[in-house]
């Protein structure tokens, strides 16, 4: 213990000594988490539509109506001519086109029935699929206050009709950020926390210092755990720097579930992920190449961790590697935790999940470490 002990102050004293390391520990978390939920933000608005209507009528002046105040759609142009709405279709003005044809309220009146043509700009597939679904939604609207009026009109008595209320659990208000500052959090996190570690070793290595550890009667456990316990430490403070100082100060996140159970997994998830740091310093020598490594986790790890994409709605292959992903049962812990409240109970197997992965990757780590008598 007493060779950790000194160990562990030599790895302080390193830290502490750079000032740009603390820079990025304090300052790169809370721009980031500052700036990234409000641009990771699955709500698309201010979709540009252009309108072509041939009809000219009040019906379908109130779709047009209904359409602008929604608030998601911004209109581009309003003509009568299909080819001059094409026209700004072709130079990417416009994200839609709405085309009403001639007679389309006779056809609602007589035929009880009528048709639309609408075009997407598929370039953008974000923008083709979220804007075309907003405006089925708008136009199903639309159809049923037309319905409604109908049945109203043809009938003296009040006529039952079936309205459909929605409850959002756990974020009520659809608000993003509570959904997305969770995850960007974790995220960080395991930036700060892998880079670092994972470069670590390697400067020793560069240095030439790791060669005078090598011939002193240090165990290998004893140096893994000197060069992963202040990282760990690290860890758990920039956490809660981005919990407490930006989540809850700024976007009013309050977590509903314990800080324990959310503090003891993030324990041992850091553990688990400095395992990985310190097996990718143990095969580089150099920092440009633990540098390229950690990057590659971290693509790996950010893409296929579910925070933008669901593990559900992944091809099998791409399920496969997010289950081997450790920031995949974070961010899931985090969200549960932060938004639903869930208890030890409900996580149990995150909990043995990462456990395991945290012994696994830090034994790795000690066996591939090759020290010299």
């Amino acid at each position: 213990m007493r060779t950790l002990r000194f160990l562990l102050q030599k790895e302080f004293r390193q830290i502490f000594r750079n000032s740009n390391i603390l820079r990025m520990i304090i300052a790169m978390p809370i721009i980031q988490l500052l700036v990234m939920p409000l641009a990771a933000d699955y709500e698309i608005k201010n979709i540009r539509i252009s309108l072509v209507d041939h009809d000219r009528s009040p019906n379908s002046q109130k779709l047009k109506n209904k359409i602008i105040a929604s608030g998601y759609f911004e209109l581009n142009d309003f003509n009568v001519s299909f080819d001059e709405s094409y026209e700004q279709f072709q130079r990417n003005n416009s994200d839609l086109i709405m085309e009403i044809p001639k007679d389309f309220e006779k056809s609602l009146v007589v035929d009880k029935q009528a048709n639309l043509f609408i075009a997407v700009n598929a370039i953008n597939g974000t923008n083709a699929t979220v804007g075309s679904a907003y405006l089925n939604r708008i136009i199903g609207s639309f159809n049923r206050d037309i319905r409604l009026d109908w049945i109203t009109s043809n009938n003296s008595v009040n006529t039952a009709t079936i309205e459909v209320s929605s409850l959002n659990w756990f974020n009520p208000f659809l608000n993003y950020p509570s959904f997305m500052v969770p995850g960007i959090l974790v995220i960080l996190v395991t930036m700060v926390g892998a880079y670092m570690c994972a470069l670590n070793i390697v400067k020793e290595k560069e240095v030439g210092t790791i060669e005078q550890i090598n011939v002193t009667p240090v165990k290998k456990h004893h140096f893994i755990l000197g060069k992963l316990i202040p990282f760990w430490a690290i860890g758990i403070f920039v956490f809660t720097l981005g919990l407490f100082g930006v989540a809850w100060l700024v976007y009013g996140i309050v977590p509903l579930g314990s800080l324990l159970t959310l503090y003891v997994f993030l324990a041992i998830y850091l553990i688990a992920l400095l395992g990985i740091g310190l097996i990718i310093s143990t095969y580089s020598n150099t920092q440009q190449q633990a540098m390229s490594l950690a990057f590659f986790c971290m693509m790996v790890f950010l893409l296929m961790s579910g925070l933008f994409t669901p593990v559900d709605s992944m091809p099998e292959w791409a399920k496969w590697i997010a289950i081997a992903n450790p920031v995949t049962y974070f961010i899931d812990v985090v969200r549960l935790v932060v938004l639903k409240g869930s208890g030890f109970a409900a996580l149990k197997t995150q909990f043995l999940i990462i456990s395991l992965m945290a012994v696994f990757f830090n034994t790795w780590a000690v066996l591939n470490y090759k020290k010299t008598m």
